[in-house]
């Protein structure tokens, strides 16, 4: 039985996962380069501090947001005020995004100062009551503030991996280099520290990325408790999954902040497209609910998919409709309360 006390102990424990690592890996490149080690600390919290301040200036950048003035989009700012105001979530700034992709996600640098930002492409696609439990989710993150863990902790593991290959690249020309006879060992103690940078890459990312797949299922169970109605998060969930796969959109770095992964959704639609016919267990050519209900069970037992997981940004769509799923029944019970809304986690 989750609560919300184990998030944010996982939100501190990726925090320092992530930081001592990091900060033991700069260790050894100052040791190497003759410096002394406090340097590695101090760049540490530099790297930390520098992610919190220009990390959200770079998704507003990155993103073309269109911060809207009061009274531009109503039915919008009446919904997520009265959603906020409902259990004393601190009011965002919102903004759309001119993009036909049914996406939406927070950012910020505090739970006072955050941005909700939707796009164009999720107040078309949905209706109103699954845009306010997609509303909803997003005003979760801004209620546990991981979005913030995110900001910092997102630029760790790019840096990691930008110094290996540097590393790799530089390890590789010197070796090979009219002067290898003279600077080989150079050369292969630049390529030693690479794959020991690729390896601080990998750690720090499968905590990050893990971290990251925690927080969508508090907000997907956030959602549930605030609005009473999970199905409706469900059924937007599936139409944000099968929108993301069918239109075109690059990969980006803050694709971790959005409620939809646009890579994994393409993954996902063409799993089951390639083993529909082992679902449609009536050979009707189309899935219905209780067929479907099969796949999703199917496809969370997946060792393969599982492995997969642990790489992406979000918990695969049918893990998180069987969630909401499982929270609906025990709301009919009448025993869900705000007791137990991450009990199901």
């Amino acid at each position: 039985m989750a609560s919300l006390s184990q998030l944010k102990m996982a939100m501190g424990t990726s925090i320092f996962i992530a930081s001592f690592i990091f900060a033991l890996f700069l260790s050894a490149v100052m040791f190497l380069l003759n410096f002394p080690p406090i340097y590695a600390l101090i760049g540490t919290g530099l790297f930390i501090l520098f992610q919190y301040l220009l990390g959200p200036i770079i998704v507003s950048a990155s993103t073309r947001l269109h911060y809207l003035k009061s009274g531009e989009n109503q039915w919008l700012e009446t919904t997520v005020k009265t959603l906020a105001e409902k259990d004393g979530v601190s009011m965002p700034r919102l903004a759309t995004v001119p993009s036909k992709t049914p996406n939406a996600f927070v950012f910020g640098r505090t739970s006072r100062s955050a941005t909700l930002a939707v796009h164009e492409g999720l107040l078309t696609n949905l209706n109103k009551d699954e845009v306010k439990g997609v509303i909803a989710h997003e005003l979760g993150h801004i209620k546990h503030r991981d979005f913030i863990v995110m900001t910092v902790l997102s630029a760790l593991p790019l840096i990691a991996y930008i110094v290996a290959q540097s590393l790799f690249r530089a390890g590789m020309v010197s070796s090979y280099s009219k002067r290898r006879n003279k600077d080989g060992n150079a050369g292969l103690a630049l390529v030693v520290v690479g794959a020991i940078s690729f390896l601080v890459y990998i750690i720090t990312f499968l905590s990050v990325m893990r971290l990251s797949r925690l927080r969508e299922h508090y907000a997907d169970a956030y959602s549930a408790y605030l609005t009473g109605e999970p199905n409706n998060l469900q059924s937007g969930l599936a139409k944000i999954t099968y929108g993301l796969s069918i239109i075109p959109q690059k990969s980006t770095q803050a694709r971790a902040f959005y409620i939809g992964d646009p890579t994994m959704a393409k993954r996902e639609i063409s799993t089951l497209i390639k083993n529909k016919q082992e679902y449609d267990l009536d050979k009707d050519g189309v899935l219905d609910e209780v067929e479907l209900q099969k796949a999703m069970e199917k496809e969370a037992k997946s060792t393969w998919g599982n492995l997969n997981n642990w790489f992406s940004t979000h918990p695969p769509t049918f893990k998180r409709i069987l969630l909401l799923r499982e929270i609906g029944k025990e709301m009919e019970t009448g025993n869900y309360s705000s007791k137990n809304v991450y009990s199901k986690i």
